[in-house]
């Protein structure tokens, strides 16, 4: 058996930074990513939102390529999202995502960030480098 400890904290937002992930798409969202991680074998630390983007701390077996995890992800969770009957505005995800590698010595703060993070937005205690999806912003 491989020895591993891949942690990632992973950013990815609504299209447009609309505000769309609330109500029963953040259930569907939750639904679809735990039982994503648990088919390919992802260990899932924690995951937090706002209505217009999500922040997912999960741990990566080394056979799994980082961007088709996060295709997968988000492919599903549209997919799932969009196949609700309430009459809401089709729901789709940015192109693009935030990925930062995390240490087993910071893991738990970066997981506190992430659960906590309408906390964090509504108190405008955010850490910007935890926020970034892409190089322009």
């Amino acid at each position: 058996m491989t020895y591993w400890r891949l942690h990632y904290h992973i950013i990815w937002s609504t299209f447009e930074r609309q505000p769309l992930l609330t109500g029963e798409r953040e259930k569907v969202f939750y639904g679809v990513l735990y039982n994503k991680a648990k088919e390919f074998g992802i260990k899932m630390h924690a995951a937090g939102n706002v209505d217009d983007h999500v922040h997912v701390v999960c741990s990566i077996p080394p056979r799994l390529c980082l961007a088709d995890v996060v295709r997968q992800l988000k492919g599903a969770s549209s997919f799932a999202i969009n196949n609700l009957k309430d009459g809401g505005e089709k729901f789709q995800w940015q192109a693009g995502y935030g990925a930062l590698s995390v240490s087993e010595r910071n893991l738990e703060q970066v997981m506190a960030y992430a659960a906590k993070q309408k906390e964090h937005h509504r108190d405008d205690k955010i850490v910007p480098i935890y926020e970034r999806i892409d190089e322009e912003e």
